[in-house]
């Protein structure tokens, strides 16, 4: 199932590129400029075919696309019949729409992708409260559990909260001296702890007694993690919580309340995308070390590559609705990232577009006229820089990937 996840997700990729270059191809031909080619990769061409005066085809690396729309600078050597649909001759409106129409495409499938998971699995509650221990009652684990001498205890009622006297019904108080208000507290100081003999108080009919206990230790991703051996019940849990959203860690719609939750959902993952991209070129210097064994973050930046790997990962699991999100965020990246102001991203067009407006307001004030296009040849040092970065970015993560690959964990 692994390799079919990641097959899928690949293609998925591969979708979400076409529909980027779409965007930019439908929109140029209803604004009156001439597509020369539409191609999904780069490198040779494996496949062609013309249709309607338009090359179509696929390149032999699959790790990108591009629409030619002819004249999108003044240096684009055009046929006579070409010549008046040249991009660069159009209204300044109609060149802004078309470079925004495929980051538009991305953020427009993404929103389709957390709306299909809102329906299917319901969405993570980003603001879900921590349950208070105070309103439920602790519950003795079943669960093996090996103690600090290396003994093994397992079944209801064993385990370190069983040997200390904790009972059902018993509220945790304190663990090690740390106040816990709820159960999330309580795992994270028993986490911290594993083989510690610690004071645990618990609150048993209004009335709070200390006991000690010898926290269990196990093994999680190769971290040594404490436990107590109690957990959570629905029969240890007051209805009205069971039955507040507030307490929920995954929300569910119908067809219509769907609607504003994808909305506000798709808010905070724009604002996350926005603060992962200002974040991202800092980060590539812990993934050049990965490749050397250091270890991977799991909010690391990946390539095609390890977003395929993750995406397999998560259908090997059987958790499609990961799957969906991680496709949908990637979509939400690869529009923001093209938005950046810099050649030859689609912001780096858009900045020269409203450069040349500025540069033409400024011209009119002193009575001269219009400046023509842009200069792109002045461009040209910035626009081989950011492509010479870009492919040194790609080589490094797509390296990462392959040697020191981020894994989904549970």
């Amino acid at each position: 199932m692994l390799v079919v996840g990641i097959i899928l997700f690949a293609l998925g990729i591969m979708l979400s590129i076409v529909l980027h270059e779409l965007g930019h191809m439908k929109v140029a031909q209803w604004s009156g400029m001439k597509v020369r080619r539409f191609f999904v990769g780069f490198g040779p061409t494996v496949w062609s075919t013309n249709r309607g005066g338009i090359e179509y085809g696929l390149k032999a690396v699959p790790l990108g696309g591009f629409c030619d729309i002819a004249g999108m600078t003044a240096y684009d050597e055009l046929s006579p019949e070409d010549e008046p649909k040249a991009m660069w001759r159009q209204a300044w409106w109609k060149r802004v729409a078309v470079l925004l129409a495929g980051p538009v495409m991305n953020i427009i499938l993404a929103i389709a992708l957390f709306y299909t998971v809102a329906l299917g699995w319901g969405l993570v509650n980003r603001d879900v409260q921590p349950i208070p221990t105070d309103r439920v009652a602790a519950v003795v684990g079943d669960t093996c559990a090996t103690g600090a001498a290396g003994e093994t205890t397992c079944g209801q009622g064993l385990g370190p909260a069983g040997a200390a006297g904790i009972e059902p019904g018993d509220v945790i108080v304190s663990v090690a001296g740390e106040p816990v208000s709820s159960w999330a507290d309580l795992s994270d100081v028993v986490t911290g702890l594993p083989g510690e003999t610690v004071p645990v108080v618990v609150e048993r009919e209004g009335q709070e007694t200390t006991t000690t206990a010898t926290l269990a230790s196990s093994t999680v991703d190769g971290e040594a993690r404490g436990a107590l051996g109690v957990r959570l019940s629905d029969e240890g849990i007051p209805q009205e919580i069971l039955d507040d959203p507030a307490y929920q860690s995954v929300n569910t719609y119908d067809v219509w309340s769907a609607i504003p939750a994808t909305v506000v959902f798709t808010g905070d993952m724009v604002e996350a995308t926005v603060e992962g991209l200002i974040s991202f070129p800092s980060k590539i210097p812990a993934v050049a070390a990965s490749i050397f064994g250091a270890e991977r973050a799991e909010d690391s930046p990946v390539s095609v590559v390890g977003a395929s790997y993750i995406g397999g990962q998560a259908a090997e699991q059987g958790a499609w609705w990961l799957f969906l999100l991680f496709l949908a965020g990637l979509n939400l990246f690869l529009g923001a990232f093209n938005l950046v102001p810099l050649t030859p991203f689609d912001g780096g067009h858009i900045a020269v577009v409203f450069y040349e407006k500025i540069r033409d307001a400024l011209r009119r004030l002193r009575g001269l006229a219009p400046g023509g296009p842009a200069d792109y040849e002045k461009l040209a040092p910035l626009t081989m820089t950011v492509f010479v970065l870009l492919i040194g970015v790609s080589a490094i993560v797509i390296t990462a990937d392959f040697v020191n690959p981020i894994l989904l964990t549970g």
